[in-house]
């Protein structure tokens, strides 16, 4: 049964997932980048954007099963680019060229409706006005029967936590302190929403944390 998984989802010891101040320069946030310093030195990584180097330990096995058997991906507006508003036109493609790096369809939680964007790859984003629930609903047909991989950022993370939808998150946590930014876990109690740690595991730049939600251990 397919499942709704986060995976390979950074963070700083102190809870945060993206730094303040997200902008077309800043991405991620101020400071942002030093959340993913464990997968930027990675093989997986570099062959991503063309390269053949990059360190094959740890972090790199888990960055790549974090790509395997996934048939869709649902991604936050803000993941998808910096544009705020009703789109002006069809200009902005996304952060990641011609050919991002999912090969399957992704579907883009926004307010604002928006023709569907077939890149090179296999990369198809379609725009969903219908929130989080229709999102996963479409994700999942369109992964037929592989795992919807639920990519951020925080505050969409979020969302679908609090709505109990999210089977299995593995989270990548970073030995830096942000201090500010977007908190992932503030005010929602996981406990209580049915997650436990599953396994944990010392990588070369992150601890690997994997929790399941009791119920999604019983699928």
């Amino acid at each position: 049964m397919s499942k709704l998984c986060v995976r390979s989802f950074a963070i700083s010891i102190d809870g945060y997932g993206a730094g303040p101040n997200q902008d077309l320069q800043n991405p991620l946030g101020v400071r942002g980048p030093e959340l993913m310093e464990w997968f930027f030195h990675t093989r997986a990584w570099r062959k991503m954007h063309g390269g053949e180097d990059g360190e094959t330990g740890v972090d790199n096995g888990i960055a790549e099963q974090g790509f395997a058997g996934i048939g869709a991906w649902i991604l936050g507006r803000n993941m998808f680019g910096p544009v705020r508003g009703p789109w002006p036109d069809d200009s902005w493609k996304g952060w990641w060229g011609d050919e991002p790096p999912y090969h399957t369809p992704v579907f883009v939680l926004t307010n604002h409706p928006r023709a569907p964007l077939t890149m090179a790859g296999g990369t198809e984003f379609r725009f969903v006005t219908e929130g989080i629930h229709a999102a996963l609903e479409q994700a999942t047909a369109a992964a037929g029967g592989r795992d919807v991989r639920l990519g951020g950022g925080v505050s969409t993370v979020r969302q679908f936590l609090r709505a109990g939808l999210i089977d299995e998150l593995h989270l990548a946590i970073r030995p830096v302190l942000l201090g500010s930014g977007e908190h992932l876990f503030q005010g929602i109690d996981t406990h209580a929403l049915g997650y436990e740690c599953a396994r944990h595991v010392a990588g070369e730049r992150a601890t690997h944390v994997f929790l399941q939600r009791r119920a999604a251990a019983e699928k």
